[in-house]
């Protein structure tokens, strides 16, 4: 092939390999721009200030237990707060006080609570005293009932173990057959005459542990509203239970109370503020 041959075709490669010039890129761009979105009517709702107590009212005002009645030689006021505490020395199974000053069915409850040293407690509402014991233990002394309570029940516990860990959240049903009910993570439906069913899982309930401040104080927030009960914990949504049975424990008006269960324990309370729902006839 002579030279002038081959430099025509070196020419005619390297031009071939050359990006070709944009065509109408500035009218191809304004065809493909999406036009603007209006803005959303719509907006997420803020979030709830634990601290914010407007119409709420303070069960407990960190000075003395009055309205409130439980054994004298487990319950206490220390630092602004309830403290119950189980020893070696002083054990107890369980053992609860409770607040006379109001008993009712539909409310919001928020409170503070710490479980040191081991054991548990749990925040008892819509509950009674007086009520036989069936709970007991072999070797358990007759409890005085007046320090008992039946009823629906917010549990908070030490991790002592994995099986007391995944209890925190829970609902409780204390000193009836129905023990556990919604586990953490759970939303069940409980109607007359059948077994509590799962309706949908809030998340695993392992990983929920980890919104448990373990010898810290915690946001317990309960909320009643008829057949529904809500228990979150630290901003979370830990267990809900919908009871459609009127008839049930849990759908009755009762008590406020807290629990110390087990040996060593200490549990603190403080900061408990109440806030009544009217209920339409």
């Amino acid at each position: 092939m002579k030279k002038s041959a081959l430099f025509a075709v070196v020419i005619a490669l390297s031009l071939a390999a050359l990006p070709l010039p944009a065509q109408n890129s500035t009218a191809d761009s304004a065809s493909s721009a999406k036009p603007p979105q209006p803005p959303s009517r719509f907006r997420e709702p803020d979030p709830l200030d634990f601290d914010n107590h407007s119409g709420y009212e303070q069960i407990f005002d960190g000075v003395d237990l009055k309205g409130w009645d439980g054994d004298p030689s487990y319950w206490r006021v220390e630092d602004g707060a309830i403290v119950g505490e189980s020893t070696k020395d002083h054990p107890v199974t369980n053992t609860y006080i409770s607040y006379h000053g109001y008993r009712g069915k539909d409310f919001d409850l928020k409170l503070e609570i710490k479980v040191e040293n081991g054991g548990g407690s749990g925040i008892q509402y819509r509950s009674q005293t007086g009520l036989p014991w069936i709970r007991l233990r072999p070797g358990q002394p007759a409890p005085n009932l007046d320090w008992m309570m039946t009823g629906p029940q917010a549990d908070f516990w030490y991790p002592v173990a994995p099986r007391n860990a995944e209890w925190t959240g829970q609902f409780y049903s204390e000193n009836t057959p129905l023990g556990i009910v919604a586990w953490r993570g759970e939303v069940v439906e409980s109607e007359a005459g059948k077994s509590p069913r799962l309706v949908g899982n809030i998340a695993d309930r392992t990983p929920l542990g980890g919104y448990v401040r373990v010898n810290g104080w915690n946001q317990y927030h309960i909320i009643a509203r008829g057949g529904t009960m809500l228990h979150i914990l630290n901003g979370q949504l830990m267990a809900v239970l919908i009871d459609d049975d009127p008839k049930s424990s849990n759908n009755q008006p009762g008590l406020v109370g807290i629990e110390l269960e087990s040996t060593p324990s200490k549990v603190s309370v403080r900061n408990i503020w109440l806030k009544k729902i009217s209920q339409k006839q």
